[in-house]
């Protein structure tokens, strides 16, 4: 099987037709996993909230008509977009801004396969979406930035908002866009018309792709503004690593190697790490990355990874086994889980390697989970939320944010699978997920 096929992290979840009494399953579900904590780990709850009792109202889709003239296009060179909620009262005056993952194309085939979906055109893309965890507009489930103004970007360019190039399709027919630079700066420049220049406080969040995409581009978001005003990075599940699967291939260099030669994206890579002499591929990755950057950044990311390339691609994976092991850590033997925990081991020394940036905070869990900020049944802030230190997400990332930590640089990372008792053992579907974010409704499709 080519690269470009795998399916994960270059594919993300299929997203399904309908998924009938989302709110109601997700309810019982979470009240199934209540019960005692042990607090040996890593503390008790602080749980502050009761959950939801309606749906999030649905966020309109606004597209960049105008970013056309600046080549600001998706993979099939219609207008990228992205969704606003305005925010209110005190958060009249800050702004958080998610771009969406959605993983990566890296050949002219897996580029043209994704112009007819929502990840490389906005002619598939829903026209409403519901805002929830980080983006969501209630103070019980999000405390610290509820009131703020809430945009989640459009993902449509497949190489992490990144690229400038342009390319023949797979049937010499037409072309393939890769703007993904050039959408970033058309919609911060549209949004800064539109509010955020006259930001106090703004953070840049995104997950998977949207994550490698928030480390890229951090360090320009903050030059945005004055230095009077609070900017900081939140990337969740961002933190891809560079190593050897199981089969011994680097299948996870492999797919970011063309990505970067076949979309240009040098322009965004760290001038540090390029500087000295190291392959643009290498460049791509967040634990050089995090090397360059000097906005207060605040990596979020599980340590078991349930959507990273590292275990093996499909076509490689030595038995059944590790297929059952890859789709649920529950299912791995004990010699399995000594391989993950090396793969655990590359992480924690990545983010080590930048000790003495007190600028640069991490919270890595030892749960199997996948951007853990942005779905209402993600650990965001709910009663069976992971916990390190004491404390849950929701709560280290506002103390993060707004220094209400004793020291600048929070750092939590926990112990090995399976020591956390906060992980919630119930794994909810990725196709479950996906349909509470995007709505239950297929026929809300825009046409241009």
């Amino acid at each position: 099987m080519a690269t470009d096929e795998l399916r994960s992290p270059l594919l993300p979840p299929r997203r399904p037709r309908r998924v009938s009494s989302a709110a109601a399953t997700l309810a019982l579900l979470l009240v199934a996993g209540l019960g005692p904590l042990p607090s040996a780990c890593c503390g008790t709850s602080r749980s502050r909230h009761s959950p939801r009792s309606s749906p999030p109202d649905p966020v309109e889709l606004t597209l960049l008509a105008a970013a056309h003239d600046k080549g600001a296009v998706c993979l099939d060179g219609s207008p990228p977009g992205y969704h606003l909620q305005t925010g209110s009262g005190a958060g009249s005056r800050s702004w958080l801004i998610h771009l969406e993952g959605g993983g990566w194309c890296n050949t002219v085939r897996s580029c043209s396969g994704r112009r007819t979906t929502d990840l490389g055109s906005s002619k598939f893309m829903q026209t409403r979406i519901n805002f929830t965890g980080t983006l969501s507009n209630d103070p019980a489930l999000n405390p610290d930035f509820y009131s703020w103004n809430r945009v989640f970007v459009r993902y449509c360019d497949g190489a992490s908002f990144a690229g400038d190039s342009q390319h023949g399709d797979q049937d010499g027919n037409g072309k393939l866009f890769f703007r993904g630079r050039r959408i970033w700066e058309a919609v911060l420049d549209e949004l800064m018309q539109k509010g955020l220049a006259h930001s106090e406080q703004a953070l840049l969040t995104g997950c998977s792709a949207g994550g490698l995409a928030t480390l890229l581009h951090c360090d320009d978001f903050r030059a945005r503004f004055s230095s009077e005003v609070l900017v900081k990075c939140l990337p969740d599940a961002g933190f891809f690593l560079n190593v050897e699967d199981i089969s011994g291939q680097r299948s996870m260099r492999s797919v970011y190697s063309g990505v970067v030669h076949l979309q240009n994206v040098t322009e965004v890579l760290p001038k540090d790490c390029l500087l000295a002499n190291k392959d643009p591929t290498e460049c791509f990755f967040p634990a050089e990355i995090i090397k360059s950057v000097r906005t207060p950044t605040f990596i979020m990311n599980s340590a078991y990874d349930s959507w990273q390339n590292v275990v093996a691609p499909d076509s490689s994976s030595p038995d059944e086994s590790w297929r059952r092991c890859r789709a649920d850590i529950r299912s791995c033997n004990s010699s399995q889980i000594q391989v993950l925990n090396g793969f655990r081991k590359a992480m924690v020394d990545g983010l080590k390697a930048v000790g003495d940036n007190k600028d640069c905070s991490w919270f890595i869990d030892s749960c199997f989970s996948h951007c853990q900020a942005w779905f209402d049944n993600s650990p965001w802030d709910t009663p069976v939320a992971p916990r390190l230190g004491n404390k849950t997400l929701v709560e280290a990332v506002g103390d993060w944010y707004f220094g209400r930590s004793p020291s600048q640089a929070v750092r939590e990372i926990g112990c090995e699978y399976p020591c956390n008792p906060t992980c919630n053992s119930l794994q909810l579907p990725a196709q479950f997920t996906t349909d509470l974010y995007y709505g239950k409704e297929k026929s809300d499709r825009l046409v241009v």
